[in-house]
């Protein structure tokens, strides 16, 4: 198993790590819960990068590394809901937008068409995970009016969250469309 699909593994086994620290109510827990977050989310562009520029591409990564980042998100965003620092109407637009997009790319697949990663796909990818960071770090919920880094960081990840997912929508199905789909 080379490098980056060991990197990808990593954050897949760092997320039960991650889940065991933000549950605990210790002193200092959400420090080491957003260390350990960010250890994890690090791994995830460095893994890529290096199957890039190595040439170590394998089947087995493509398949993992979305599913890995998929993971972590997601296991963090439904902590945060059971923290009460984030509603789940937010965490259910973030997993929704995955699951759509997933979706997409499996019809379009299947069509024998690849939608790649796009910057504004990368972006939001950042800025949930810096939102993610931001409100392991905040004690007071999230909040519609109040805007605490915490809050103004989610809601920025929720626009580019959508503003990528109807990009994606948009470029896929112009895909599918000329296939006849």
């Amino acid at each position: 198993m080379n490098l980056p699909n060991r990197l990808t593994l990593a954050r897949i086994f760092l997320i039960p790590i991650f889940l065991t620290v933000v549950s605990l109510q210790v002193p200092y827990g959400d420090y080491v819960a957003a260390a350990v977050f960010i250890l994890a989310a690090s791994t995830d562009g460095l893994d890529g990068y290096l199957a890039r520029k190595r040439q170590l591409v394998t089947r087995l990564g493509k398949l993992m590394d979305p599913l890995a980042d998929k993971l972590l998100v997601s296991s963090a965003l439904i902590s945060l809901v059971e923290l009460h620092r984030l509603p789940g109407w937010v965490a259910m637009i973030i997993i929704g937008r995955e699951f759509a997009i997933t979706g997409l790319r499996s019809l379009m697949a299947a069509e024998g068409a690849v939608l790649g990663a796009s910057t504004l796909g990368k972006l939001k990818t950042i800025t949930q995970i810096v939102a993610i960071v931001a409100l392991l770090l905040q004690d007071s919920p999230f909040s519609v009016v109040r805007l605490t880094p915490g809050n103004l960081a989610m809601w920025i990840a929720i626009a580019f969250t959508i503003w990528s997912g109807l990009d994606y929508l948009n470029r896929g199905w112009a895909v599918l469309k000329k296939g006849g789909f």
